[in-house]
């Protein structure tokens, strides 16, 4: 099973890439120009006053020394779980007690030589042997444990969370605080993955606030987990921009979602990595839902987490297929492979999704897959030939070896008149005499006058079909997409 923590890009502006060669510069270069480190009562001024209305928005956007650990040190760091003795509250007083004790003793020596010229050397000096401190130190547990290890129990966070709490009363943080907000706990997946690219290593799908906001104080504001949400639903937002969200977003699709006691009833192999799971509604017994839509499905308790998976076969509602692939190391599908068997009991949410749900006034449309990006399509097509829409399906694979529901879908072509089903191998064996190539090879082709286009499969794929469509004067409001 893979890590739980994954390593991903963390710095996103020009600011947060190039920031370290400041720590360099104070912390080496000072070395030898000790007034190098007077420019450290400018960080001090700027980081405290900030942090008096937007708490720790310092750390994840300007300071020299994250920039250092999630620009360079990430792809070096073991990227481990913080240990809890770093992240203790008892550890932050003591090392905030240590470090203000040996910075006032320093200051105080230092004053004794005020209107000497060593004085300005002298002072500066105090602030480089802190930033190389910080700089070795930081560096060691990053390559430990996370790269932003230091971080946990760093004086200047310290500072920065028990000024924001001066700041709230004051109401100085109300207008200017921006916290990740997400625009409705309906469209979460609770797949962790907001928590699992964090650098603090928070949890915010846990800890969202009645106001869909997240509320706690060490978090830095860094955009990590906005930039890797896979549903796309959070933000960075004051809490009247929360607000306004809440009211906007369009729930279609969600606003059924309940949570689910199911059991496993049948297991079917369809590839050596590909798996169809029957699952059959215990509590409530009875869940409309549509195709085109999907469930989560809940593999682990504690975080509690979930994977998304398309709805791959209809049940009434009594029921519901769902088609999963096992990814190599995958940190969900390792342990749904090894333990999910005929009479498993499963917690499922759902349903959930409207991005590939086929309205009825639709009566032409392609369906574009890629790789097991097929299995919303399965349901979709057999509903839409029953009720005498023209229909276009492409499926793309790699090799023949990665079909599947082929069968189906050829029977399906054969006994529904305007239905076209088109498959294309990008890696064929050899003696493969069918289309060759990629879905767009085939889409170049098609007269899509009057077309509605839906798309699951790969991010790459989905560009590249969404591109090709674009350049054919195809309009946005005809392209619905989902990654699988």
């Amino acid at each position: 099973m893979k890590a739980f923590f994954i390593k991903t890009k963390r710095t996103f502006s020009p600011v947060r890439q190039y920031a370290w060669l400041f720590t360099l510069l104070v912390a080496f270069g000072g070395l030898w120009v000790p007034k190098l480190g007077l420019l450290v009562f400018g960080v001090i001024f700027l980081l405290t006053f900030m942090s008096l209305f937007k708490g720790r928005y310092w750390c994840g956007t300007y300071c020299a020394h994250g920039s250092l650990f999630d620009q360079l040190l990430l792809p070096f760091s073991r990227n481990h779980k913080i240990p809890r003795l770093l992240k203790s509250n008892y550890t932050r007083a003591a090392v905030f007690g240590w470090f203000m004790y040996n910075l006032g003793s320093k200051f105080f020596r230092v004053s004794r030589l005020w209107g000497t010229l060593p004085f300005w050397d002298r002072l500066g000096f105090v602030f480089v042997g802190s930033y190389l401190m910080v700089t070795i130190l930081g560096g060691v547990l990053g390559l430990a444990f996370t790269p932003r290890s230091w971080c946990q129990f760093c004086p200047m966070g310290t500072m920065q969370v028990l000024m924001y709490k001066l700041g709230k009363p004051l109401g100085l943080t109300k207008k200017r605080d921006h916290k990740v907000t997400i625009n409705s706990l309906h469209k979460c997946h609770k797949c962790a993955k907001c928590a699992r690219v964090c650098p603090m290593q928070l949890l915010p799908y846990t800890e969202f606030s009645g106001k869909n906001q997240f509320d706690n104080e060490i978090c830095i504001r860094c955009l990590t987990c906005i930039e890797n949400c896979p549903a796309k639903i959070l933000t960075l937002s004051t809490a009247d921009e929360a607000e306004q969200l809440s009211q906007r977003v369009d729930l279609a699709g969600y606003d059924a979602r309940t949570k689910i006691q199911a059991k496993i009833t049948g297991v079917h192999e369809l590839t050596e990595d590909i798996r169809e799971f029957t699952f059959e509604f215990i509590n409530p017994h009875r869940v409309e839902y549509h195709s085109g839509q999907f469930f989560l499905v809940k593999f682990q308790d504690n975080p509690e987490m979930f994977r998304a998976y398309s709805v791959s076969g209809l049940g009434a509602d009594r029921e519901v297929r769902l088609t999963i692939k096992r990814v190599p190391q995958g940190y969900a599908t390792s342990v749904i492979f090894d333990t999910f068997v005929t009479g498993t009991h499963v917690v499922l949410e759902g349903p959930m999704g409207q991005e590939l749900f086929v309205k009825p006034g639709v009566e032409k449309a392609l369906l574009v897959a890629g790789g097991i990006g097929i299995t919303p399509f399965v349901p979709i097509a057999h509903e839409l030939a029953k009720a005498g829409k023209t229909v276009k399906l492409v499926y793309g694979v790699n090799s023949v070896r990665e079909l599947i529901f082929d069968d189906t879908l050829r029977a399906l072509a054969a006994e529904a008149t305007h239905f076209d089903y088109a498959k294309v191998i990008a890696n064929p064996d050899e003696g493969y005499t069918g289309v060759k190539g990629s879905v767009t090879d085939v889409i170049k082709t098609m007269d899509l006058v009057g077309y509605t286009v839906y798309i699951c499969g790969s991010k790459p794929m989905v560009a590249a079909v969404k591109k090709l469509l674009e350049s054919r004067g195809i309009t946005a409001d005809k392209i619905h997409a989902e990654s699988a």
